[in-house]
């Protein structure tokens, strides 16, 4: 009786020690790795969703604000009202990460936003009130950070993209990607746009005027 006894404990150790390694060996091998790093991804993407948004609640005061001082300059106001308005028409979830299509339809609409905005922002140089305006410097001010925060909220997200990229490629996290994450698809990554693939003109030559010319 004692004999059958040791043998059960035995038997029932080695039931609970086979439980325990199991997930242990799992753990071990990768198998939550793909999507631990998935889950990173989208909080990242969130994170730059979230800039994006902080952005674009920014440009109606600001568009106001200039417009309050520079009405004249309607081309480029017109231009920013209507590149924020389809930025932000541009649905996106979590899913977007992985939609090549849908991702650079997002960072197109993005940054032509951004490029409307810099030629918003060049129109302080030409009147003196507006650059001198405490209302205009502080919305200046928030636009400056929260482009800051872009940049760096893409950063974060294109490494975290990366990362993840490169387990669902490289052994032994292949295996999983192959069979258990089967239907797991590579982030897309955020590319340079083309206007920052070239250095601005800055032309010094034209005198100033006393009317200021028009924006195009």
């Amino acid at each position: 009786m004692e004999g059958y006894l040791n043998s059960r404990l035995v038997r029932n150790a080695a039931r609970v020690a086979l439980v325990v390694a199991i997930p242990a060996t799992l753990a071990g091998c990768g198998i939550n790795t793909i999507p631990t790093q998935d889950e990173a991804t989208k909080t990242a993407w969130a994170e730059v969703q979230n800039q994006y948004q902080r952005r674009a609640d920014l440009i109606p005061n600001l568009v106001a604000t200039v417009k309050g001082y520079a009405a004249q300059e309607k081309d480029v106001l017109t231009a920013v009202t209507e590149a924020r308005a389809s930025a932000t028409q541009v649905k996106v979830d979590a899913s977007t990460i992985t939609d090549p299509a849908q991702f650079q339809k997002f960072a197109a609409a993005q940054d032509q936003l951004s490029g409307v905005l810099g030629r918003l922002m060049v129109i302080q140089e030409q009147y003196p009130d507006l650059k001198s305006n405490q209302n205009f410097l502080a919305l200046q001010s928030q636009l400056e950070g929260t482009e800051n925060r872009i940049t760096i909220a893409r950063r974060d997200y294109n490494e975290t993209a990366q990362k993840y990229n490169t387990t669902l490629r490289t052994f032994p996290s292949l295996l999983w990607a192959k069979t258990l994450y089967s239907d797991q698809k590579p982030a897309q990554l955020f590319q340079a746009s083309a206007a920052a693939q070239s250095a601005p003109t800055v032309d010094f030559s034209s005198p100033p005027t006393a009317t200021p010319p028009k924006v195009q």
